[in-house]
């Protein structure tokens, strides 16, 4: 991959996740001089003796320690001459002593978005790093020397002080570090890859670990993954409403015209995109047979016999039309899979409003993130040209930029709407599979005529499970903020659990996703085969064929006899002509690819595999493009 562009204004998400996934970084060389001028002007500060929050005074608590010429304890008898000088001995002991993160370490990707967020930083010239020791932490990411930072001990301010001493305790010779897929000791990752530690001067300690990298990393690849995510849950519905014949009309432009919030009027779009060409939604009611039971007398023909269902319809009697002749005349009377109602339920039509809403959110934390990419946030802040200045207050300034809270509450926001997506997904994997709602499908999608199939039953289980699960943890860790460094940090954001929660969370709503749209595959073949089914009888039979899949008819002799019989005709000439019923052109894309991968299930049989595939081709995005590329 093309190496990345590093000038500290200009950095991407896309190029951030470009970084994570393997390319390589180059650092500006003009931009670099300023990098120098600020490590020069804070080496003449020092030299001039100025107290400088970091540089020269403790950190924290501490900083109302002035650090002096010597040690305390160089005066004692027997003291060890030391020529580490104090500045530089408080910068090492700052990253030695703040890499105290637990837990598992945070995958290979996570680590160099951290990395190639705190270069782009640096590079702005604000915080008085060497070119030398920022050029060290550019060489260490292109070497492939990926820190062990485990997952928990960022309170989201200072900045992400614990784990961005991990990244660079390595830099210093220490801690641990995986090369080439090895985990090893920082040291000898540093002498494989032919590099050597750094000692670090004024105030680069401070420059390295002070800052949002954790949060913003996570929340980068989180994002990233969602994006496709929402992309992928239209598409799993658009499959469903397709399995369902359902009702479009309530995705029309003119329609949220009149309430254009930016995510719902994108999702109604990109609904209407993906059921282009379908003749499954919006289907006339009597058009759509229901599922029953196969019996071996079901059927006729060898190629009939070969079904997994029957088929049928309810005859309306004359005597249950009165005072709705007028819908009679437009629609023939035979109720079968498809209710007489102009509206599908909410997890059906109100598609756009829901997704919509949970774009939107995602479009807010965007925003977020790409203000964060290219900003300073570590302290205090260099202001080497600054014009009038009278005292160093004037150009060394201690502020807030490491504080979290932006970027931790426009992940709290993403933790409540993760789960809003899952939970209508879930919804409409729920209505499949249920006899009462799945408006003539078969009970849990299977034909069952033994009684021994459970068919899709426990993938719903499953769903609502993570779900659950997903709710849980919606809980905003933002608002419960736990102070710090005896009280100096008095009120932290915790952004760092909400980005990390995030991006976990994401990876279970693909699960969900993928349930629903394996779930819904299963029911768009049994739709799409059973209205094909009902096409060809009335292809190749005469209306009495068609009238023994009809339940409620009068008996042969009966008054009303030749009255069903005429209208039996009438769909049976209609069904005739229609074109071969079929899903909309990405929609069929989409179930093309799965096909490939997970066959029809026409009786029971392990299911875990062809959950694993669907969970699968969702995260590599494989159905989605398939879908894409047939649009």
């Amino acid at each position: 991959m093309k190496p990345i562009h590093l000038d500290g204004r200009s950095l991407t998400r896309e190029q951030v996740v470009a970084v994570a996934y393997g390319a390589s970084v180059e650092l500006d060389a003009a931009q670099l001089l300023k990098v120098q001028r600020a490590a020069d002007f804070l080496a003449e500060q020092v030299r001039l003796q100025e107290p400088i929050y970091g540089v020269s005074t403790g950190f924290g608590s501490n900083a109302d320690k002035l650090l002096g010429s010597r040690r305390v304890r160089d005066g004692l008898p027997g003291a060890t001459a030391n020529e580490e000088s104090l500045l530089d001995e408080l910068q090492r002991n700052l990253i030695i002593t703040h890499a105290v993160c637990v837990g598992e370490p945070f995958a290979p990707e996570v680590v160099r978005a951290m990395l190639v967020i705190r270069i782009n930083t640096l590079m702005r010239g604000h915080s008085g790093i060497r070119v030398s020791t920022l050029k060290a932490q550019a060489d260490l990411l292109n070497a492939g020397i990926v820190p062990v930072v485990p997952q928990k001990g960022s309170v989201g301010a200072s900045g992400d002080l614990a784990p961005l001493s991990h990244l660079a305790i390595v830099l210093l010779g220490g801690g641990e570090a995986f090369y080439l897929g090895e985990r090893m000791p920082g040291a000898e990752a540093l002498k494989r890859a032919g590099l050597q530690p750094v000692t670090l001067s004024h105030k680069e300690g401070l420059a390295l670990n002070n800052g949002t990298a954790q949060m913003l990393a996570t929340g980068v690849l989180a994002v990233n993954k969602l994006e496709e995510l929402c992309d992928t849950a239209d598409l799993a519905a658009a499959m469903t409403i397709d399995a369902f014949a359902g009702r479009v009309r309530a995705f029309d432009e003119q329609v949220h015209a009149l309430r254009p919030h930016p995510g719902q009027v994108a999702a109604a779009a990109h609904l209407r995109e993906l059921l282009q060409g379908s003749t499954l939604a919006d289907i006339a009611y009597h058009l759509v047979p229901r599922f029953r039971s196969w019996l071996p007398g079901s059927w006729t023909t060898p190629e009939q016999q070969s079904l997994a269902f029957d088929i049928g319809w309810d005859w309306v009697p004359l005597s249950q039309r009165h005072g709705r002749e007028r819908f009679y005349q437009r629609f023939k009377p035979f109720r079968g899979g498809k209710k007489h109602q102009p509206q599908d339920s909410y997890s059906l039509r109100c598609v756009p409003q829901v997704h919509g809403a949970v774009r939107d959110a995602l479009a807010q934390a965007q925003r977020v993130l790409d203000v964060e990419l290219n900003s300073v946030t570590d302290n205090p802040l260099l202001f080497p040209d600054m014009t009038g200045a009278r005292f160093v207050e004037d150009q060394v300034v201690s502020a807030g930029h490491f504080h979290g809270m932006p970027l931790a509450l426009a992940m709290s926001y993403l933790k409540a709407a993760i789960p809003v997506l899952a939970s209508i997904s879930e919804r409409r994997l729920n209505k499949l599979v249920d006899p009462a709602t799945n408006d003539g499908l078969p009970p849990f999608l299977i034909g069952n005529e033994d009684g021994t199939e459970s068919g899709f039953m426990i993938v719903q289980y499953t769903a609502a499970a993570i779900v659950n699960d997903l709710c849980s943890r919606a809980h905003p860790a933002s608002v419960y903020s736990i102070p710090t460094s005896a009280n100096a940090e008095d009120h932290v954001s915790m952004g760092a659990n909400e980005a990390r929660h995030v991006l976990d969370m994401v990876s279970d709503l693909s699960r969900v996703l993928a349930l629903e749209i394996y779930t819904a595959a299963q029911a768009l073949d049994y739709r799409r085969d059973m209205i094909n089914a009902a096409r060809e009888l009335a292809r190749v039979g005469d209306a009495e064929a068609l009238a023994a899949k009809v339940q409620g008819a009068p008996l042969p002799g009966s008054a009303d006899r030749t009255v069903l019989l005429a209208e039996v005709e009438a769909l049976r000439v209609e069904l005739a002509a229609a074109p071969e019923f079929q899903p909309a052109k990405a929609v069929n894309a989409a179930l093309v690819r799965l096909r490939q991968d997970i066959a029809f299930m026409g009786t029971d049989r392990a299911m875990d595999g062809d959950v694993a595939k669907a969970v699968s081709l969702v995260e590599q995005g494989e159905l989605l493009s398939a879908a894409r590329a047939a649009t």
